[in-house]
C-alpha cells in the first residue's frame, strides 16, 4: 500500500478548478475559497459518520445506561464537537481573503451557493432539525438536485438523534410512578422557595416544561424530568454518562451556533447587505437562522430549574443503590 495511493490524492488533489482560470481572468484566492469548501463537505462526511453510528446505537431496542455503547456514544459526540471547533477555525482562514479578492470571482460562482450543500442539510435532519423549524423553507430544497431532495427527504423521515434521545430519556428506569410523583412534587416546592421576586414566573414554566403535552415541543415532559434528574443527581455512577450525553449535545449546539454567527459576521464583512450567490438574502438570513436553528435548546433551557445542591431532596437508600451508591 502506498500512501498517495491509500488516500488516492490523485482524485482529492486534482480537484480544485477555478472558474476563473478557466475564463482566463485568474483570481489568485478561488483557489482558496475552493480548498476551503472541500474541506468543510469532508468534515461533513465525518460527522455524519459519527452521527449515524450514534444513532444506530441509540435505536436499538435497548440500551444499558452504564455500559460500554453509552461510552461509545459519548466518545463520538465529542468528536462531532471538535470537529465542529475546526470548522469554526477554518473561518479565521477565509477572512484572509478580503472583500475586493473575493469580488474578483464572486460573480463566476451564481448561482451555486452554500446552500446548495446536501451533506450539511443532512447533518442538520439527523441531528433533528425539522422542516416546520425551519428559516427560509422557500429556500431549503428548491436549490438542490431532485436526487438530492430524495436523500433529504429520506432523512427526514427517519429517527433522528433528537427523536431517539427523547425515547431514550422517557424510558430511563430512574423512578417508578408512585417515587416519581412524591419526588417532583417536593423538588417543584423547593424549586419554588429557590425563586426571587422577579423569578416567580419560572413556576408556571417549570409546570409547563415537566407536566404539560404540547405539539410544539421535541422533548416529552418524562424526558426533561429525566434529563433534569440526571443533571441534578449526575455525581452518582450510574448518572455520569447520561450526563456527558447531555453534556456532548450541547457542545454540538454550541458550536454549529458559533459557526452559524462567524458565517454571518465574515458574509457582513465580505458582502455587506448584498444578497447571496444562490438569491438567499445572505447575512439577514444567516442571522435569523442563528437564532432560530438550535437543535437542543431544551436542554440547555433546563438550567433554569436547578437548584442548589445543598437543598437537593434527599434519596432513598434503593435508589441511591441502584444508582451506584451503597
Amino acid at each position: 500500500m502506498h500512501y498517495s495511493d491509500y488516500l488516492e490524492l490523485d482524485k482529492i488533489l486534482d480537484a480544485q478548478h477555478p472558474e476563473s482560470d478557466r475564463l482566463g481572468t485568474p483570481a489568485h484566492d478561488e483557489m482558496l475559497f475552493i480548498v476551503i469548501h472541500q474541506a468543510y463537505e469532508l468534515w461533513f462526511r465525518q460527522l455524519l459518520y459519527e452521527t449515524d453510528s450514534v444513532i444506530a446505537i441509540f435505536g436499538q431496542p435497548s440500551l444499558n445506561d452504564n455500559s460500554p455503547e453509552l461510552q461509545t456514544i459519548v466518545h463520538r459526540l465529542s468528536r462531532c464537537a471538535t470537529i465542529l471547533k475546526v470548522l469554526v477555525h477554518q473561518i479565521d482562514i477565509m477572512e484572509t481573503m478580503n472583500p475586493m479578492d473575493f469580488q474578483d470571482f464572486r460573480d463566476l460562482l451564481r448561482p451555486a451557493s452554500g446552500f446548495q450543500s446536501v451533506q450539511f442539510r443532512l447533518l442538520e435532519a439527523r441531528l433533528g432539525l425539522q422542516y416546520e423549524g425551519r428559516v427560509g423553507k422557500q429556500y431549503y430544497l428548491s436549490q438542490l438536485r431532485p436526487e438530492e431532495i430524495d436523500r433529504v427527504k429520506a432523512a427526514e423521515t427517519t429517527p433522528s438523534l433528537l427523536q431517539l434521545l427523547n425515547a431514550w430519556l422517557e424510558r430511563m428506569p430512574i423512578l417508578d410512578d408512585t417515587a416519581g410523583t412524591a419526588f417532583w412534587a417536593d423538588y417543584r416546592g423547593r424549586y419554588q422557595s429557590s425563586l426571587a421576586d422577579a423569578e416567580k414566573a419560572n413556576l408556571e414554566a417549570f409546570d409547563r416544561v415537566f407536566f404539560e403535552n404540547s405539539t410544539d415541543r421535541t422533548l416529552s415532559p418524562s424526558a426533561c424530568r429525566s434529563a433534569l434528574f440526571i443533571m441534578l443527581y449526575r455525581g452518582y455512577p450510574l448518572l455520569q454518562l447520561p450526563y456527558q450525553v447531555l453534556h456532548q449535545l450541547l457542545e454540538i449546539d454550541e458550536q454549529l451556533s458559533t459557526w452559524r454567527y462567524r458565517h454571518m459576521s465574515m458574509v457582513h464583512r465580505t458582502i455587506g447587505t448584498r444578497i447571496g450567490t444562490g438569491g438567499s438574502t445572505g447575512r439577514d438570513y444567516l442571522s435569523v437562522a442563528l437564532e432560530k436553528h438550535h437543535l437542543f435548546r431544551e436542554i440547555a433551557a433546563l438550567t433554569s430549574f436547578l437548584i442548589q445542591r445543598k437543598r437537593l431532596p434527599e434519596l432513598s437508600p434503593e435508589i441511591r443503590r441502584r444508582l451506584g451508591f451503597g
